[in-house]
């Protein structure tokens, strides 16, 4: 489900809990709304209110931190396909092929992420290889020297360090968000909100604060989705590291 669906879901929970509130006022017997059972709600929805609150700052720290994480690995494994490259140009012609092959994999990467940015064109993703296929064309040179011996082991040692992330990566990849979290969230709030209504007068005024409270509820939740998926949706990691080295391979 996308991030506006669970949003709006958000929304109308809230705002129809606080309407159930403010249409049960007139139900509730009058001495259950005297000055001390308030009192014992307000405890009670004070309690629910903090809980809330660390369950939200929770979701929202860890969405944040998946961004991150995912934000970093990608400027990283920019800078070592650039390193990659450079390795490969210094061990000689012969490597041409093998950069060519990186460079088709990083368009295709890109293309692929980040469909609304192609420039034009299109590209033919039958002629991506895997990463571990670079590493098999690496492995197959024949040095010649102790120079080119180097150069093919530094230039192993960076793909295998590409391939560790990437494996990392897609093990990290998906909603890290547990959706328990977010059911027992959007319940806590639904009786909070639901309590608002109760003790609430019934005009334009207050009905419309609520549901501006119940709007910025549902998009702080839409930003912690959106966080939590980098690669979808409308937050997502910037493309600029990996233009960047398509920029300069080859070079």
């Amino acid at each position: 489900m996308s991030a506006i669906a669970i949003a709006s879901i958000v929304f109308a929970a809230l705002s129809a809990s606080a309407l159930l509130g403010m249409f049960l006022r007139g139900h509730v017997p009058v001495d259950h709304l005297s000055t001390e059972s308030k009192d014992v709600m307000k405890l009670a929805m004070g309690l629910i209110a903090t809980m809330a609150a660390l369950v939200l700052g929770l979701l929202t720290a860890s969405a944040k931190s998946s961004f991150d994480t995912w934000n970093t690995e990608m400027k990283e494994n920019a800078a070592k396909i650039i390193l990659l490259d450079r390795t490969l140009a210094h061990y000689g012609p012969e490597t041409k092929d093998i950069r060519e092959v990186i460079r088709r994999m990083v368009a295709f990467r890109i293309a692929q992420t980040w469909p609304e940015e192609r420039s034009g064109g299109t590209f033919d993703s039958s002629a991506t290889p895997a990463v571990e296929g670079i590493e098999e064309q690496i492995r197959a040179l024949s040095p010649q020297n102790d120079t080119q011996r180097a150069l093919q082991a530094k230039a192993l040692q960076i793909t295998g360090e590409l391939l560790g992330a990437r494996w990392l990566l897609l093990t990290q990849a998906g909603n890290s968000t547990p959706v328990l979290f977010l059911v027992v969230l959007i319940f806590w709030l639904s009786v909070l909100f639901a309590s608002f209504g109760l003790f609430a007068p019934r005009n334009a005024t207050v009905v419309a604060a609520l549901l501006f409270c119940a709007l910025s509820v549902a998009g702080s939740t839409f930003l912690i989705l959106e966080m939590d998926r980098p690669l979808e949706g409308m937050l997502k990691i910037s493309s600029a590291p990996l233009r960047y080295a398509l920029d300069h391979l080859g070079q």
